[in-house]
């Protein structure tokens, strides 16, 4: 089938060798969020800047994307094949080894136990062809439906959503819309933190324009300080407000009646059953927990602004109902005309930087190959194509059931490709126990050691990283653009899809001859035009016969771009042609809301759990920056000041966080951002990066029964205070090795290693940490028995080698990090090692605001007594937000302060006088 349709390609290394020679920098994607910013990378001088060329991001990076220069070194890196030992530690092994112990392994138990008991679990940061490869292999040839990916714990709901909607899983805008709405409502998403670069193009259509934004959150956020109007819902509500918005949009007779008619079922019992849920403005009040006049404002914006786009995230799609709130947003611009149209589209904000293009090769489990589901006619479409023997019949276990499955036996082999399951799961630690349950348990990734890695892994095979791979990847706006290699491979690091080929044909399987990623593409692209018609949105055929020279330098185009054309289309479904057997769009009733897990006198908090400003996922690649690490260090919980009052846990302290399903020793911050009853935590840290702060293990695995998304933001909780007698910090130039009962997180330095610290040891036992750490003999240190302090420094030919500082109060550490970065620390320096402070100190810049240029907070409040009043000021002064703006939302909040506090004293000083005169 393939032969007729496949350009032929000349060979290109798939192994270690350089990658193609550039002249000046190389145009690339960045690896994160699914924004997709374009890139230019340089291997001479490891600089990553912006693309201004490439129309995701014009040139803006944020602050993750700006730091990628220094994430690329090799330290930790896995480098060659390692076979695990009976002894538990690794050997290395050839790659024939590897890959005939792979190949025999997964024959094996499909002989004895047939195909389902094999499944593989891949990575949203994989490239398209790794994704097609290993889809090919296991639902085609393998016959295993079991291929599920980890952007099933972010994305899944809108899949399941939009496919109930449009018929296929499709994002009908682009980011334009941002660009041209006139209201912007983010729903579930603090897009200033997470998606800061599209962020800021609704922040300049806002100060432009005069767009309106709409915020609507469980939690304060960043973003919700920039909105015109912030809904702060309670957890589980999304849907009744949608539901409420749709009954208001019918009594102002806001619907578009044409378009409901020509393009549309289902709108009545849609209506019925929203009206049971929110008949009226009070009952939404009443479920959603916002006020009526809130309600009424944003309803009567959404109804009489027709460019408006809803744009949502994890929020709303980590539910147990995320399906419905996807359905109930769709619906209200359903029946008002308000998709694929020029600034107004509901959007779905991606989380991963190729959770696109892993959904459009079939890397869901409940999805076949091109879009295509498990129908008997698409199978057989599909079967033919690939000449595949034993096409997988039906859905595949989703992420979830997947590791129950190898709890319970069921699955006796799993691979894990470039994700960290252990840690990322919800009910980690149980996840983790299954996977030493595996009769083969195989790990490609580009790291020696994480926590999924440590659960037992047989075989480890080293995969290239972002900057020695190649490959397309799609962004949240269908967008496809090139990962190119500015660098090369290193070590026996081979490309995914190169890995899962030669397994394949050392399993007898005949169709995974590729020599390229562009034959993987093309055979991709091939599959989505087969038998296609304009049947289904997928559909790139006009990329099919792309040549080598062509594909290396494609541009980032969008998709559908069938066999002929020359350009995607940039919206879909304003004039219908939905992906459903009659063309039309359906209307959901969603359930009423609820809550999977009702709270009880143990656990009366809800847990909610997120990203953070300047990390990504398990903190791989961003916890190597010393930049990013700044920011927030360590990883922490958020509790009302009313919740830590009642509790007895202190801001600054330390509490244990636990629900049914594990714990964890978190720091605490209190703010009223975060509303009474509800705590927040960031999912970053993991076993390699802290001791105890696994946030994974926290969360309940209840999924939706839909989309089989876990519920990651309503957890029931319990926070207890937990006391420890010094806090502290230690810099190292060689990693430590600390002892139990030491609490810990490991933080990025330049050149070294940083632990803030949290202990019941004695002086004694410190002693005994120090001096098994410090090779030096040259060591100066104090304690101060009666303040409890204990602090001190060794050095290496006047270079800091190790300083640490412990007190009953954490003592800050910015002054100890400014001298361990130089390469000569001066007599007159070293005592204010010990001290903590020095002449020195008021130049310090204070806590990091700005990661992209690295600016303090003390420089940021000079330059608001200098007169800056406004975040661009504030820009032009220090450049401080002036690059991907996440931190502007910081900076406003500073301005608001100094102003308060001017305007304060400007009130005292006019009351002087009054004062005087009642006293005379």
């Amino acid at each position: 089938m393939l032969d007729g349709i496949l350009a032929p390609a000349p060979h290109e290394n798939s192994q270690p060798g350089q990658p193609p020679r550039q002249a000046v920098a190389t145009r690339s994607t960045c690896p994160y969020c699914g924004v997709g910013c374009g890139v230019l990378a340089s291997a001479a001088s490891k600089d990553v800047v912006g693309d201004p060329a490439h129309p995701a991001s014009f040139g803006r990076l944020c602050s993750k994307g700006s730091a990628l220069g220094e994430t690329l070194g090799l330290e930790g890196r896995l480098l060659h094949p390692l076979r695990r030992q009976a002894d538990g530690a690794f050997a290395r092994v050839s790659w024939d080894a590897a890959l005939d112990e792979t190949a025999n392994g997964l024959r094996r138990i499909v002989d004895r136990h047939g195909p389902e008991a094999v499944a593989v679990y891949l990575s949203g940061q994989l490239l398209t062809e790794d994704y097609y490869v290993a889809n090919k292999l296991m639902k085609g040839f393998i016959g295993s439906p079991n291929v599920d990916t980890n952007s099933r714990l972010c994305m899944a709901s809108t899949v399941a959503g939009q496919k109930r909607a449009f018929g296929a899983d499709v994002v009908p805008g682009c980011y334009e819309d941002l660009d041209e709405a006139d209201l912007i409502v983010l729903v579930g998403s603090n897009a200033a933190w997470c998606h800061p670069v599209l962020f800021q193009r609704i922040i300049r259509n806002k100060e432009e324009r005069g767009a309106r934004l709409v915020v609507i959150d469980t939690r304060s956020t960043p973003t919700a300080e920039s909105a015109d109007l912030f809904l702060q819902i309670a957890p589980g509500a999304d849907q009744a407000l949608f539901c409420g918005l749709l009954v208001h949009l019918a009594k102002v007779a806001a619907f578009d009646e044409e378009y409901v008619g020509r393009h549309t079922v289902g709108l009545q019992q849609a209506l019925k059953g929203a009206q049971q849920i929110a008949a009226s403005i009070e009952a939404t009040a009443m479920t959603t927990g916002l006020r009526e006049v809130d309600i009424a404002t944003f309803f009567e914006l959404f109804a009489q602004t027709p460019r408006t786009v809803t744009a949502f995230s994890q929020g709303v799609n980590q539910s147990a109902q995320g399906a419905d709130k996807v359905n109930a947003i769709i619906n209200c611009h359903l029946a008002t005309g308000r998709v694929g149209k020029p600034g107004a589209s509901p959007f779905s904000l991606t989380g991963q930087p190729n959770a696109m293009g892993g959904r459009e090769v079939g890397g869901l489990a409940n999805s076949l190959a091109a879009h295509m589901g498990f129908d008997a006619e698409s199978i057989d479409r599909v079967r033919r194509f690939w000449n595949a023997p034993c096409v997988a019949p039906r859905e595949g276990l989703k992420a979830v059931q997947m590791f129950d499955a190898v709890a319970r036996g069921d699955v006796k082999a799993l691979w894990v490709v470039g994700t960290n399951p252990a840690a990322s799961l919800p009910n980690a630690d149980a996840a983790r126990a299954a996977l030493g349950k595996l009769e083969l348990f195989i790990v490609s990734d580009n790291v020696a050691s994480n926590d999924t890695i440590n659960s037992g892994a047989h075989l480890l095979l080293p995969a290239q990283a972002w900057g020695e791979k190649s490959g397309t990847v799609t962004n949240s706006e269908r967008r496809i653009s090139r990962q190119r290699a500015f660098l090369p491979p290193p070590g026996e690091t081979r490309a995914d899809w190169s890995i899962f080929a030669d397994v394949a044909r050392r399993m007898g399987f005949d169709g995974f001859d590729f020599r390229s990623a562009a034959d993987v593409f093309r055979e991709h692209a091939a599959l989505s035009a087969f038998e296609n018609a304009g049947a289904r949105a997928f559909d790139i055929g006009g990329l099919a016969r792309v040549s080598d020279a062509e594909y290396e330098a494609l541009e980032p185009v969008q998709w559908p771009i069938r066999e002929g054309e020359e350009k995607g289309r940039e919206r879909l479904f304003a004039e219908g042609g939905f992906c459903s057997k009659d063309g039309r769009a359906a209307f959901i009733a969603p359930a009423k809301p609820s809550l999977a897990i009702a709270l009880t006198d143990d656990f009366p908090l809800r847990l909610n759990t997120g990203r953070i400003r300047d990390q990504w996922h398990t903190m791989t690649r961003t916890g190597v920056s010393p930049r990013l690490a700044r920011h927030l260090p360590e990883p922490f919980v958020e509790i009302n000041p009313l919740d830590a009052l009642a509790l007895g846990v202190e801001d600054g302290g330390f509490a244990r966080v636990a629900t049914r399903y594990g714990n964890c020793v978190l720091r605490v911050v209190t703010t009223d951002r975060q509303p009474a009853g509800h705590v927040f935590a960031p999912i970053h840290w993991t076993d390699e990066t802290a001791a105890d702060a696994r946030v994974g293990a926290l969360v309940a695995p209840v999924v939706d029964p839909l989309s089989g998304q876990p519920e990651s933001k309503a957890t029931p909780a319990a926070i207890t205070p937990l006391r420890f007698a010094r806090h502290g910090f230690l810099l190292s130039r060689q990693p430590l090795a600390l002892p139990l009962g030491v609490w810990w997180t490991r933080v990025a330095v330049v050149e070294g290693y940083g632990y803030r610290v949290g202990a019941d040891l004695s002086d004694d036992d410190w002693t005994a940490v120090i001096q098994a750490s410090a090779s030096s003999e040259d060591v100066i240190q104090l304690i101060d028995e009666k303040k409890g302090r204990f602090s001190g420094a060794a050095f290496f030919e006047d270079r800091a080698a190790l300083v640490w500082s412990l007190a009953p109060l954490a003592p800050p550490w910015d002054l100890a990090l400014e001298l361990f970065e130089q390469e000569r620390v001066e007599a007159s320096q070293r005592l204010s090692l010990l001290s903590g402070r020095s002449a020195l100190a008021a130049n310090n810049d204070g806590p990091l605001v700005c990661s992209c240029f690295s600016v303090g907070q003390r420089q940021i409040e000079a330059a608001i007594q200098q007169g800056c009043i406004s975040a661009s000021d504030v820009g032009k002064a220090t450049r401080a937000g002036s690059n991907c703006g996440s931190c502007r939302p910081e900076i406003e909040r500073l301005i608001k302060i100094s102003l308060a506090a001017a305007s304060a004293a400007d009130l005292a000083r006019e009351d002087k006088p009054s004062v005087k005169a009642s006293q005379t």
